[in-house]
């Protein structure tokens, strides 16, 4: 299956899952916020499922970020010059 057919899929079984929230509010009220929770649960999945597909239907979701390479040779020691070091402080210094 593709993406979209997943994400197709997925936004039928959360139209079912509406439905079926609806009724139980018919049935238990909507005052409960047992209900109201559920509701919201149900609301916060519909919103991110539709994030999903926008982002999967753009062409840059395609993309993989660039990778940076950090070589294995040590860094030139001249970096580090006048520099202190941490909770040890300045170098060539004594403590008083």
């Amino acid at each position: 299956m593709s993406v979209q057919d997943d994400l197709t899929a997925v936004q039928r079984c959360l139209d079912d899952l509406a439905r079926s929230v609806g009724r139980l509010e018919q049935q238990l009220g909507a005052g409960g916020l047992e209900m109201r929770r559920v509701r919201t649960d149900a609301d916060h999945l519909r919103e991110s499922v539709a994030l999903l597909r926008e982002s999967a239907a753009s062409p840059d979701a395609q993309r993989r970020p660039e990778l940076v390479s950090i070589p294995d040779t040590p860094y030139d020691d001249s970096l580090w010059i006048d520099t202190d070091d941490e909770g040890l402080g300045a170098r060539h210094r004594h403590a008083p």
